[in-house]
């Protein structure tokens, strides 16, 4: 029999999950998104050709491969249609992507809304990316919000949208200051975009199922953002709107818990985080500037440089704890290569009382200090390696300090961006 395997960010996003998804595609029958939005940035590299998707699923470049966006992702109709406009030359979405009609849509005044609540809040601004995603989810939870299956009958939508825009205009006009937008306008560009993609909409929750039904088939769920930007669990309320946490994956596409086989956590054998909020293993010297650098560490969907920081065990011991994790799978190894003493955080102070775990207190997180321990670098290059006793034995050291601290195999290790930089020590398809 096949697993169906989720794969989910166990820190603060931007793991390198896409390459991983991208990997596993192959050999899977459906990969499905199940949370968040177009504020994803998930690169794949593929014999150097470099592809940004933030909407559409990793497997979508696999020729036989069926790709889903589940019920728990917000939809932007605009940023679907840019991103299928960017992958024409390269496959043919309309024939392998399946959109679930009970998505709710992102419309203009959401993105309005969020830029002028970032605005508002100054010096204490969340970090949004501005794409009206926490906005969009706000009214879904409110109920009111305008979902994709509302596009087929045009009364029920120019009806839905008159009454969300005007609420909106409302709040833009009369709280923040903001001009306001045209529901007619908003009206007209939402049924236009719907009748270019109504192709792809579909009862996800059916078609994921019936795939499931075949023994021999793989489900992959591809997860967004990571752990630590949970919206229960992370740190709050510099967080993402949605859950990240492996069990989203069930809600987000309407497929039951025990279609569940196994949850691999990726995490980078170092810690960034983008925009604001707490960060114990920060790093503000050349360290973490070289790190920066080496790594690349630029945000995929806002370009906003990420910060840096060491691997930060109590953190994942959180994410473990939330999702399940069955194994890890560790990226961006190459990016220590030059450092001669690593360090891993295996625990945090806390005015003088020692924390094992993240502390799910943000008051309390934003007093924590990392308590190190320190391994040699390697010195030598693991970029590129594929093949596990071909790393340096002080690489293979510091990723057995991280198996040991945190109790879960490492059954993934990736070298490099490209899809095949990567050493699989287990099969997690067919274990």
């Amino acid at each position: 029999m096949a697993n169906n395997i989720v794969v989910i960010g166990t820190q603060w996003g931007d793991e390198g999950k896409g390459k991983i998804v991208d990997l596993l595609a192959s050999r899977c029958a459906a990969v499905t998104r199940f949370q968040g939005g177009h504020n994803a940035g998930h690169t794949l590299v593929l014999n150097g050709k470099k592809t940004v998707l933030h909407l559409i699923p990793s497997g979508i470049l696999h020729d036989s491969v069926m790709c889903y966006i589940g019920n728990g992702v917000v939809l932007s109709l605009a940023a679907l249609e840019e991103e299928i406009a960017a992958l024409t030359d390269v496959v043919d979405v309309f024939s392998k992507l399946r959109i679930a009609n009970t998505c709710p849509l992102i419309l203009p005044t959401h993105i309005a809304l969020d830029k002028a609540r970032e605005i508002q809040r100054g010096a204490k601004a969340i970090g949004t990316t501005g794409r009206g995603i926490g906005p969009a989810y706000e009214d879904k939870v409110a109920r009111r919000a305008v979902k994709l299956s509302d596009c087929a009958d045009s009364a029920i939508l120019k009806e839905k949208i008159t009454q969300l825009v005007d609420y909106h205009n409302f709040l833009l006009k009369n709280y923040y200051q903001q001009p306001t937008l045209s529901a007619a306008a908003i009206y007209q560009e939402v049924k236009a975009r719907y009748d270019r993609v109504q192709i792809m909409v579909t009862d996800v929750s059916q078609a994921l199922s019936d795939i499931n039904a075949n023994p021999h088939n793989s489900i992959l769920f591809e997860g967004a953002q990571g752990a630590m930007l949970d919206v229960d669990h992370g740190t709050y309320p510099y967080v993402t709107s949605s859950n990240t946490a492996a069990a989203n994956a069930a809600t987000g596409t309407g497929l039951g818990p025990k279609d569940i086989d196994h949850v691999l956590g990726v995490a980078k054998a170092y810690t960034t985080r983008v925009g604001g909020g707490p960060f114990p293993t920060e790093l503000f010297d050349e360290i973490g500037q070289s790190i920066a650098q080496i790594g690349n560490e630029i945000g995929a969907s806002t370009g906003r440089a990420r910060r840096c920081g060491w691997f930060d065990v109590p953190v994942m011991r959180r994410a473990l704890i939330n999702s399940s994790v069955d194994s890890l799978c560790i990226t961006k190894l190459d990016v220590l290569d030059s450092l001669s003493e690593i360090q891993i955080c295996v625990a945090y102070d806390l005015d003088g009382k020692r924390l094992d775990i993240a502390p799910n207190n943000p008051d309390d997180f934003s007093r924590c200090r990392p308590v190190y321990e320190t391994y040699e670098g390697w010195l030598s290059t693991t970029a590129s390696v594929r093949e596990y006793d071909a790393l340096p034995e002080k690489a293979r050291n510091y990723l057995l300090a991280i198996e040991d601290l945190l109790g879960v195999k490492i059954e993934m290790i990736s070298t490099s961006p490209d899809r095949n930089d990567t050493i699989i020590l287990k099969d997690l398809i067919n274990e």
